[in-house]
């Protein structure tokens, strides 16, 4: 029976290490979501990410987007008409425009962008393209210019509609790229704002937090969503350590007024932060390859980094899925001087480029002259015997010129 529960035990402790070491998928309440690494580029987690569904009101980030990219003048006026508010949805939420507002098109943006207003929306795309479905066309050409292969628009707010739909993997390609442009990033980091007629527009993500009390504070950008087939949706902007990252979230429930999706935007940023930081992969002086060295007391120089290099990883990352690659000069002798870029080490975890680094030649290499006269030894008995025969043809030379005169005279 001892040697039974030995052996169990055994076991238990050489697979127990293993079962948990790697870092699992966060626990969220939404269907779909994904993590991304802007700094890296590289997707942290994902669950779902490429599946087709309903998006809600993350649809207005290519709304706002294609706004940006279609005016020339932000502060150019737009009379708010009945025509423009005939067309908005009943069900659909509003900022709060009127009748005979004037207001500028960057108003417009963070009015669609903050309180998600549909008003907002479909006054951008009449007074840019005429109508609702000539802006739609307008975002499905972006969306396919940017490769969302999975995106299809039926509108411009977000609402319930047969062939309407994206996928997480699809809203975070597009919110990375639209954070590249400063105006969006501008509005997408804004919590409050007030237009030109003097009407103040406030993030939704602040409504949520005044009735959840969360705290929302590490959330430096955002955009909600909801409709009964997309469920509760968000896509946030946020930082740890110095990286950027943006997660969006689809498909998540209300239950006793408890929206699910701003509380997975907190737990992500929480989940990041305390499962992730600056790891050292490789140590100072630590060598990465050794480069062969000719004519010099030292037959190789260890490549090594000048600083410890850290990246971004899980803090119980895999120390065996770390690798480097060394790009540079394949060789060297007493001619290379301290300092002299040799070339660069590329750092990879799991397959995947991190960070690139420089290398330099970081201690002096000696000459051998012994190594270098036995390497040149051939040229120099060479040249040693043609001198010999230079001279002695000379000498030969001499020797008749003497034996001339002696007869001349």
């Amino acid at each position: 029976m001892k040697k039974i529960f030995l052996k169990t035990f055994l076991i238990l402790f050489l697979f127990i290490p293993f079962l948990v070491s790697a870092l699992e998928n966060p626990s969220l309440h939404s269907k779909y979501y994904g993590i991304y690494d802007l700094t890296d580029d590289k997707m942290l987690f994902s669950l779902n990410s490429d599946v087709e569904t309903e998006i809600a009101s993350l649809t207005k980030i290519m709304t706002v987007l294609v706004a940006i990219e279609n005016v020339s003048d932000l502060d150019e006026s737009v009379t708010i008409t009945s025509k423009i508010l005939n067309t908005v949805s009943w069900d659909a939420s509003v900022a709060g425009l009127e009748v005979g507002d004037v207001v500028t098109y960057r108003d417009l943006l963070y009015a669609a962008m903050l309180p998600s207003g549909a008003d907002a929306t479909n006054a951008l795309a009449i007074s840019i393209a005429g109508s609702i479905d000539g802006y739609v066309e307008l975002m499905n050409a972006k969306a396919k210019s940017l490769g969302l292969n999975s995106t299809h628009y039926e509108n411009v707010t977000g609402l319930d509609e047969d062939n309407h739909y994206s996928s997480v993997d699809d809203v975070i390609k597009l919110l990375k790229y639209s954070l590249n442009n400063e105006i969006f990033k501008e509005i997408y980091t804004t919590r409050n704002y007030t237009l030109t007629n003097g009407l103040k527009v406030s993030a939704s993500v602040n409504f949520y937090n005044k009735i959840m009390d969360l705290d929302t504070s590490l959330i430096l950008g955002s955009k909600t969503g909801f409709t009964d087939d997309a469920g509760y949706c968000i896509s946030i902007y946020f930082k740890s350590d110095d990286h950027d990252l943006i997660a969006v979230t689809l498909n998540a429930t209300r239950v006793n007024d408890n929206y699910y999706n701003v509380k997975d935007a907190v737990d992500i940023v929480d989940f990041v932060n305390d499962n992730f930081g600056y790891q050292t992969v490789l140590n100072k002086n630590e060598a990465v390859t050794s480069i062969p060295v000719y004519y010099s007391n030292i037959d190789e120089y260890d490549v090594v980094t000048k600083d410890a290099v850290k990246v971004f990883l899980p803090d119980d990352y895999d120390e065996e899925l770390v690798s480097f690659k060394y790009n540079g000069l394949n060789e060297l002798s007493y001619k290379n001087s301290v300092d002299e870029k040799l070339g660069t080490v590329d750092v990879y975890y799991d397959d995947v480029l991190l960070t690139t680094v420089d290398v330099l030649l970081l201690s002096e290499i000696n000459a051998n002259y012994f190594k270098i006269i036995w390497a040149y030894k051939w040229y120099i008995i060479l040249a040693i015997a043609l001198l010999y025969i230079i001279f002695s043809i000379n000498k030969k030379s001499k020797k008749r010129k003497k034996v001339r005169r002696t007869f001349s005279h």
